[in-house]
């Protein structure tokens, strides 16, 4: 950086002795053809000072190419880790669209507010210091009159500036608002083919479009109205130093060469301070994009490892509920009220409900995709709270009911359950959960990409791809929410094998509405309302009564599940 500053500053000053020289070169014109010598010695000179100033502009150039570039690096990689590590209700309570172009948008902001400093604020600082007092050894009046004139100029620029910043920072909400939107439509076409919700969703992003051009008109237009002032002032500030450089000209003070140097510097001076007025701008600018993303960095993660948070240590896989209270969102809609429940170790529970009972919402409490209101839950005596969350994480496997995979290999996307596996164990587990059949039917087989969220493959087959990835990760606790929901029935059969296999040494949780795949489980549990109605198994259950479990099953067996 240091470079880039000295090779600015050099070059900034190198630039100011041009005029001087042009004023050495007019004044000797008049002297006729026995000044040809001094004439091209002058232009030597104008051309030696001209490759130091390209020289130095270059050191600037690649010195501040280098810094730059690695604080944006930096920058994107902060950002990067920062959101990752923000809780499981942040993101889904911000497009994923929008949340990528905050990130981009910070970077850049720190390029364009970077480049105005370097390129434009620097060399216009030592320009009209300079210029000024250069002037100012020719005639007092023009030096302290570009003096005063600089900082109205520049004072203006400045609160204007701040002025419209309010409106800047306005067009950048309602553009990251446009790309959410625009995001959000896309991902959901299927839906609006569906749905027929093209004129629909065509009037919601018009609408949005309508806003953002508001917005943008508005900025744009102050814009363009400091751009007519600030042209204004230099046609005045031109005419007057011309109008008054002549009268000292008529004295004898000036020469026909003062004339060219006042020319140059005041082109020098209004190409400087012309810039200055629309990067003080784009600093602004540069600060409002950046807003979101620092708001976003300055928000404390919403859900964070507790202070000398210890690793958890499974080695039965007992898990506890114990007086558990929660209440989603700020409405603080309560789902759990003193809520207990046990799984032993090596047990195999069964979830069983209606929906909005609460199954799913234990699984988020288990992985601490939330924090509780009051309560523990216990892992083998350990509270999850005083662990931290990746060593959490690391002894359970999730199958989830829509599974999401990355727009990688197939190969890269099993493997994520265990990214030091080898090859040989991925295709034992994508075996094992029978998705070897289907992927060594495509033609590049497991180095297939999956495309975005895995939507080149059916439901089912991302379903087997997750139940792979889990048989990988072999974690003494298993969670299955509705893992076998998208799959054909013979898949279903062959699967429930695989799933059998997986849970022989491990606890399990498994969430289903088919309850014929429940069957076997060790206990189930029916929640309603957030708390325990009847457990069981399966036959003990069916007894029980107007019971809700006998409910649910007299209904999906009367064929209408």
């Amino acid at each position: 950086m240091s470079f880039t500053l000295a090779g600015i500053f050099s070059a900034a000053g190198l630039e100011i002795l041009k005029p001087l020289l042009y004023k050495q070169f007019f004044d000797l014109l008049p002297s006729g053809f026995g000044a040809t010598h001094a004439l091209v010695w002058v232009l030597i000179q104008i051309l030696l000072l001209s490759l130091l100033y390209w020289a130095l502009w270059r050191v600037g150039t690649f010195g501040a190419a280098a810094f730059q570039a690695k604080v944006m690096r930096d920058l994107m990689n902060t950002s990067f880790d920062y959101l990752q590590r923000h809780s499981y209700s942040f993101f889904t309570n911000n497009f994923a669209g929008s949340l990528v172009r905050k990130v981009n948008k910070y970077s850049r902001s720190f390029e364009m507010i970077t480049d105005q400093f370097y390129w434009s604020i620097i060399p216009t600082f030592v320009r009209i210091t300079a210029i000024c007092t250069i002037i100012m050894f020719r005639s007092k009046v023009l030096g302290f009159g570009l003096i005063i004139w600089s900082i109205i100029y520049i004072a203006f620029n400045y609160w204007f500036s701040l002025y419209k910043l309010k409106y800047d920072v306005k067009r950048t909400e309602m553009d990251t608002v446009a790309t959410g939107v625009l995001a959000d439509a896309i991902s959901n076409n299927t839906n609006i083919k569906m749905f027929t919700g093209y004129e629909f969703e065509s009037r919601k992003f018009k609408d949005t479009a309508a806003k953002w051009y508001k917005a943008t008109r508005i900025s744009w237009d102050l814009h363009n109205l400091n751009e007519a002032l600030q042209s204004l002032l230099m046609v005045a500030l031109e005419f007057f130093v011309f109008y008054y450089a002549i009268k000292l000209w008529q004295r004898g003070v000036l020469s026909i060469g003062d004339f060219a140097m006042l020319q140059a510097y005041l082109l020098q001076l209004f190409n400087r301070l012309w810039d200055l007025g629309r990067n003080i701008r784009r600093i602004y600018e540069g600060f409002a994009d950046a807003q979101e993303m620092t708001e976003i960095l300055n928000t404390p993660l919403g859900i964070q490892d507790a202070k000398n948070a210890q690793t958890l240590t499974v080695r039965h896989g007992e898990i506890t509920f114990k007086d558990i209270n929660f209440a989603y969102g700020k409405a603080q809609i309560e789902i759990f009220k003193k809520l207990n429940l046990k799984i032993k170790p090596g047990e195999k529970v069964a979830l069983v409900g209606p929906s909005g009972g609460g199954k799913t919402t234990i699984v988020k409490l288990l992985l601490r995709f939330h924090d509780l209101k009051s309560g523990a839950i216990l892992i083998d005596g350990q509270n999850i709270d005083a662990c931290t969350q990746d060593s959490l994480r690391e002894n359970i496997s999730l199958v989830p009911q829509e599974p999401i995979l990355f727009h990688r290999s197939l190969m890269d996307n099993i493997r994520y359950g265990r990214r030091d596996a080898s090859d040989e164990e991925v295709l034992a587990a994508a075996k094992l959960a029978h998705c070897h059949e289907f992927i060594s039917r495509l033609p590049k087989t497991y180095e297939t990409f999956v495309g975005e969220r895995g939507v080149k493959l059916s439901g089912g087959e991302r379903q087997r791809v997750a139940i792979a990835r889990a048989i990988l990760k072999n974690a003494p606790i298993l969670v299955l929410d509705e893992a076998t929901s998208s799959l054909d029935s013979e898949s279903e059969m062959l699967i429930q094998d695989a799933l059998k296999t997986l849970m022989k040494n491990c606890t399990a949780i498994v969430i289903a509405h088919r309850l014929s795949t429940i069957m076997q489980m060790d206990r189930i549990i029916v929640l309603e309302d957030g708390r325990v109605k009847e457990e069981g198994r399966h036959a003990e259950l069916l007894k029980i009564k107007e019971g809700t479990y006998q409910k649910l099953w007299e209904i999906q067996a009367g064929g209408f599940a």
